[in-house]
């Protein structure tokens, strides 16, 4: 943003308003001394420090933060574009109106919070249930930091009508957010436990919009519930029974006899002792924890991102495999709702992390192959590999296409399974109503149990999978820019002038997600496909300032291919995909 392009006059009367209503010091003083330095008229010294004040306060004046793909979510900092204590007061305020004008006369709205261990989310937490309370609500806080599985859990388990988990998941240090649920007698069974979606964005944010300025809006000194050690042990005793019976006849002929090394990382979020307890209780003993990454640090001090998918994210954990010679790696973020999995490859020895879409088919061909309804469903979103629709069809099962994030995915009717290539999968519908990375390290540590005992692994059914379906190949394009706005310009310039082939193929399909796909509700993004199936969706994260492409290209495998075979087109498909991605680097303008 240019600083000429800010007028002082129109913003300082809104930054003034808002300092006045603040309810925490800390980020007034921000704001008061942003102004002071935007207002500066000092010589030519200090101009780029004027400069930046007034760009800075432009970004935080630019809207009240918006419901993304996964709720609220932003920088630390004072004003009505960052995550703050009067932004989560009014925030809180508006879907305490919202829901007062959607629950049966006579019923007293039951909302249940939980909160991971990010800078100021206990706050967070605490400002809520004191607002909530005000409003008349009944609320029940989960004492404690907890992952986000729990929270999701307890919204159906407590049959509450909202749930609110404070969290910015795997996003930076600095940043924190807001997830929202519904539940209860506010919406239909199957929406039950699942994420807003639009339009309830749309009208939770028309009724935040009317909230007084924080410092009027009533907070309650107590009143609230504490739940604690209970909701625990029940997400625990129900997430087991569930994935036992997931895993279903995979376990019942094994032997037991080799142990399953595994090793562990919560990358300093909160799914530590939770996942440690589940696995003992499933029997895995010989489980080595990465020492400085176990405990809760809202610092992220030993990644550059707290995110399993960021490149070295999870550099600790697979030297310390190599060093104990584990047979797999599991890995959470933050909030332990994502789940990434590596594994000792066949075909080098050696331990490979996998991908979201890797993991997600090996998850979806052992869930295919168990007893389901009649009517079930394995869904994906758009971004993820198309591979998943293969394996449903091939055991008589239907699969559903959604737009991005488990507020789509886990309402999708008859769930018998959902994933995203970003790591999260939804193994237990049932229980959670959204991705689980606890679930996923049970799940997984206990499929790969099984395929040990039956000399088997993860690549070797893989490989089995691609030899039934051929070779789906996936990769991803991430680009971060400091303007969000440069994101819809790339893909408005993008769309203005798309590309007429890709990988020497003639493209053969331009859809602008705009305008919706399928019967899709409409989103932003563009979904393009070539004559020879390769496909790339483009799209701004939801979550951080990002522009992604997802790539996909599809190899024909013969069912006998050898794994020597297999490694050929396994390394053939990395060249394509690498010259796939320089393609569309120039193609939206990223060098």
């Amino acid at each position: 943003m240019n600083p000429d392009d800010v007028d002082l006059s129109e913003l300082e009367p809104a930054v003034e308003a808002w300092i006045e209503g603040d309810i925490d010091g800390q980020t007034a003083g921000e704001l008061q001394d942003l102004l002071a330095r935007a207002n500066c008229d000092a010589p030519d010294a200090v101009t780029g420090e004027r400069d930046a004040a007034l760009v800075e306060l432009a970004d935080r004046f630019r809207g009240f933060l918006a419901f993304g793909t996964a709720g609220l979510r932003g920088r630390l900092g004072g004003g009505p574009n960052r995550m703050n204590r009067a932004v989560v007061a009014k925030t809180a305020a508006g879907i305490a109106s919202f829901i007062s004008r959607q629950v049966p006369d006579g019923h007293v709205p039951h909302v249940v919070i939980g909160y991971d261990a990010r800078r100021l989310s206990a706050d967070f937490a605490l400002d809520s249930a004191a607002v909530f309370t005000a409003a008349g609500a009944h609320v029940t806080l989960i004492d404690g930091y907890v992952p986000t599985p729990i929270l999701a859990f307890a919204v159906r388990h407590l049959e509450a009508d909202v749930g609110v988990m404070v969290t910015a998941s795997h996003n930076p240090p600095h940043d924190n957010g807001y997830k929202v649920y519904l539940g209860g007698k506010i919406t239909d069974d199957v929406a039950r436990g699942v994420q807003i979606v639009a339009p309830t964005d749309a009208e939770i944010a028309a009724e935040i919009a009317q909230t007084p300025p924080a410092n009027q809006i009533p907070q309650a000194a107590e009143g609230w519930d504490l739940i604690d050690e209970e909701i625990i042990d029940a997400y625990l005793k129900e997430t087991s029974v569930a994935v036992r019976q997931s895993v279903g006849n995979m376990e019942s002929s094994t032997k037991t006899t080799d142990s399953l090394r595994i090793v562990y990382t919560p990358l300093h979020g909160v799914g530590g002792s939770m996942t440690l307890q589940a696995l003992a209780d499933a029997g895995f003993d010989d489980v080595h924890v990465v020492d400085e990454q176990v405990y809760p640090d809202p610092d992220f001090p030993t990644v550059a991102f707290p995110n399993p998918e960021e490149p070295g994210a999870l550099d600790s954990a697979l030297q310390l495999a190599e060093d104990v010679n584990a047979d797999l790696v599991i890995a959470q973020d933050p909030d332990a709702d994502r789940c990434a999995i590596a594994v000792r490859d066949d075909a080098t020895g050696r331990i490979r992390k996998l991908n979201g879409d890797e993991v997600g088919s090996v998850l979806a061909h052992v869930i295919a192959q168990g007893e389901h309804e009649e009517q079930a469903v394995l869904a994906s979103s758009i971004v993820s590999s198309r591979l998943i629709s293969h394996i449903a069809n091939a055991h008589g099962l239907r699969h559903q296409l959604t737009l991005t994030g488990f507020k789509w995915i886990a309402r999708v009717p008859h769930l018998a399974y959902g994933y995203e290539e970003a790591l999260g999968y939804c193994l237990t519908p049932r229980v959670v109503a959204d991705k689980d990375g606890i679930a996923t390290a049970i799940f997984a540590a206990r499929v790969a149990r099984a395929l040990k005992d039956r000399g088997q692994s993860f690549t070797s059914v893989l490989n089995d999978v691609y030899r039934e379906h051929g070779y789906f190949a996936t990769e991803q394009l991430s680009a971060r820019f400091v303007n969000t706005s440069a994101i819809d310009d790339r893909i408005a310039n993008f769309l203005a002038s798309p590309p007429t082939e890709l990988l020497g193929q003639p493209v053969t399909e331009v859809i602008d997600l705009a305008t919706g796909l399928n019967d899709l509700p409409p989103t932003a993004g563009v979904w393009i496909t070539t004559n020879a199936n390769t496909r790339v969706v483009i799209r701004p994260s939801g979550t951080e300032p990002k522009l992604k492409s997802y790539l996909e290209i599809v190899q024909p495998v013969s069912p006998n291919a050898s794994d020597q075979t297999l490694q050929t087109v396994f390394e053939e498909s990395r060249t394509k995909l690498a010259t796939l991605k320089s393609e569309l680097a120039r193609a939206l303008n990223l060098y």
